[in-house]
Order: structure tokens, then sequence, then C-alpha cells
């Protein structure tokens, strides 16, 4: 057990710490009546790059007022990458050096599921993001994306199997979608997949970071640096934004993007929300619209990490849309969900975003697709986040690069 201390968050919260379970309670002072606050960010930026609008960066900071806990369910994964909630309250996760594991709802850990394909896990690649089909209680289907070795280089590719009713193989693991071409690069997968109310998959690739490929994202004969939305045979979907253009792959529903390793649907809206790494600055989120082009590399709010400018260094641009939010400097956000429970009101529609290099959890509160507060959550860990997502019970749960499973729900 841990011993009883207390923490205080940067967001002024106060962190009672007992037997592992942290109980959060409200600053009693120290913010306005609406809870806002000074912006949570307060180191200098690399750019002197002005926002396009007011709001689009450095929001006013938000703490949360309802009592929260924090715990630490589990910690000995194996850099975690996805986790996807079962309908029985388990969670399905993948490991970065190809295994998943279900989880139960108190961090129990079963041993590694067989019969997925092979993967190249050197660099940022490995088992990657993963869905549960929402008929699996019918026909234990789960979808993941993963990279793939090719002769010419390695790739994002997306699968799909049958988890057997004993739960120790998947059965019938088939790639459905390449998103060529191949690149010998092991950095810039994207890696998210999810499964849409209309019964189709979308899917974020990266554009593989080399100067040589991040062109690539601005080429609509490339499966780089795209939101991809397909069926779940791996087919385009009739209706895609580009499916009757000869010039342009039709599984293709945005394009521009450098990579993407958060996207969730708005509970309310059904909108595809993304987030995305930037350079050195310019990590950015996005409200993402069918056709659109996202801008990167013509258009960023980061520079090179070397301190050099990208392209023409220019921010706007007729035609490619503007990031609903960034940040400079980057917290890196990996997955992401959006909160939908009565447990924690406040909380409800707010997208919550795993940060690596931030090392916390963002809490961005959206109102009418506009950025409107940011709090940081869990700063104390020390942990880098890699994805989150909302159990059966309406708490968020969370993995982290050094192995943990977190557990956040309402104190």
């Amino acid at each position: 057990m841990r011993p009883i201390h207390s923490i205080l968050l940067t967001t002024t919260l106060a962190i009672i710490t007992a037997c592992g379970t942290k109980i959060s309670q409200p600053a009693p002072t120290a913010d306005t009546p609406n809870h806002t606050t000074a912006p949570v960010e307060t180191e200098a930026a690399n750019t002197t790059y002005p926002p396009a609008f007011a709001g689009q960066t450095r929001i006013a900071g938000v703490h949360t007022q309802t009592p929260y806990k924090v715990e630490v369910l589990n910690k000995n994964l194996n850099r975690p990458w996805g986790i996807a909630a079962l309908p029985d309250g388990r969670f399905l996760i993948t490991e970065k050096t190809g295994n998943m594991r279900i989880a139960s709802a108190a961090g129990t850990i079963d041993e590694p599921i067989t019969g997925i394909p092979e993967v190249n896990s050197a660099g940022q690649g490995g088992l990657l993001g993963l869905c549960i089909d929402p008929a699996f209680n019918q026909n234990r289907m789960v979808y993941w994306v993963f990279s793939e070795s090719q002769t010419d280089g390695n790739l994002t590719a997306v699968a799909k199997g049958r988890l057997a009713a004993d739960e120790k193989t998947i059965e019938n693991a088939t790639v459905i979608y390449r998103a060529t071409p191949a690149h010998a690069s092991n950095l810039h997968y994207g890696g998210r997949i999810l499964y849409s109310k209309e019964g189709y998959l979308y899917i974020s690739t990266g554009e593989r970071s080399d100067r040589e490929t991040r062109p690539l994202a601005q080429d609509l004969n490339t499966g780089l640096g795209k939101i991809i939305r397909i069926t779940t045979d791996g087919k385009p979907v009739d209706g895609n934004p580009f499916i009757s253009n000869a010039n342009a792959r039709p599984e293709i529903y945005s394009y521009g993007h450098r990579n993407v390793q958060g996207i969730a649907f708005h509970p309310e809206t059904g909108d595809l929300w993304e987030a995305e790494f930037g350079p050195r600055g310019g990590d950015e989120v996005n409200r993402i619209m069918a056709g659109k082009n996202y801008g990167w590399p013509t258009i960023t709010y980061g520079i090179e990490y070397s301190g050099g400018k990208i392209g023409d260094s220019i921010q706007q641009k007729p035609g490619m849309e503007q990031p609903v939010y960034y940040w400079d400097p980057v917290i890196s956000p990996s997955g992401m969900t959006f909160y939908h429970s009565n447990a924690i009101p406040e909380w409800n529609n707010n997208l919550f975003i795993a940060s690596l290099s931030g090392t916390h959890i963002c809490r961005l509160v959206i109102e009418n697709n506009k950025v409107t507060g940011e709090e940081r959550l869990l700063r104390e860990e020390g942990e880098r986040f890699r994805d989150i997502t909302q159990g059966k019970d309406g708490a968020l749960y969370a993995i982290t690069d050094g192995g943990k499973l977190y557990k956040i729900s309402k104190g």
C-alpha cells in the first residue's frame, strides 16, 4: 500500500492518497465563479506564430469540482498500446510487442491470446489500436491495427478475427487493409481504429515521418497521413468523399494528417474527432469532416525538431482546415475518448486525451465545437499515458507505456 500523503495538482486539486486509491477534492479558492484559471500551459512556446482565432491554444484552465478517485489496478502490462471495453465490463488490451490480453474490471490480467499475425515492433511499430464489434456477444469479432513488414519496408495494416470461446486465441485472423506504399521507417504508423454506428471502420494512418514521405499526406493516391473509412471486409464505403474520383483512393475519408494516434466519436453529435502529433510544437485536435484537407505538411503550428522552419512556414492556407485546438509546446496526444456518463456530470461530453510527453491525461471542455477549458489530470503520476477509454461502469480506464492500468471514477 502507498503511504498516506497529500499532493497538490497543478490544476489546484488536492489529492489524498491511501492504499493505492487517491481521492480528489476541489480546491476551496484560487478560481473564478465559473471555475476557470489561468491556462494550464506555463512553458514558453517554440514559435511566435499567432493562432488563427481566439481560444485555439492556451485556453483558460478548469478544474474538476466533483471528487473522484484514481486507482492503479495493475502494474505488470508489457508496453500496452490500446484498450477497448468488452460487453461484460472487462477489457481487451494490446501490447506493443504483439500480444492481446484480457483484463478484468478489477485489473487481473489473463495470459496472452494467440493467433495474432506477426507484428514489426521496432520503433513506434507493433500491435496498436483495437475495437470491438458492437455485436460481439453474437459474433465475438475484434478489429485491430498493427505494423506489418513487407519486402520493400513496412506499413500500417488492419486485421480482424474472432476471439475463441475459451478466450485463448484469435480465430481466422485476416488482414483486410494495408495503407500503402510501404516505407523503410519505423515511425508514424497512426494506428487507431473505431467501429461506427453505421457499421464501418475508421482507421488513422501516419505519413511515416521522413521528409520524403511527408508530401504523401497530401497525395490522394496513397494511404499515408489519412483517415480511412472501410467496411468490415476492407472495402471502401459507398459514399466516401473520393469514391468517384479516379485520381484518388476510394477509402480515404480525410487527408493532410501527420500522425494520428487518437480518434473518437462525440457522444451527442456523432462527429469524428482526432488528435495528432505535431513536430516541435503544433500537436492538434481536429473535428474531421469528409473529404477535408487538414494541412500537413503545408501548414503547421510547429517547427522541425532541429529548430528549422517547415516548408514555407505558413499556418493558414485556403482549402486547408484549421485545428480546433493546438499545443505548443507539445503534449504528444495519443489515445482519446469522450466521456458520456451521469457519474460525473461536469465531465459529460468532455474529451479526455492520453498524453505521452506531457505525462498527464488532458481534459478538454468542448462547446459548439470549440475548446473552452483545459485540465491536466494525474500529472503527479509521471506516466506516459498511451490510451484511455470509458468502461461499461462509467469510469475511465487508462494504460501507460510503463505498464500500468488506471481506473478513474467518482470518489
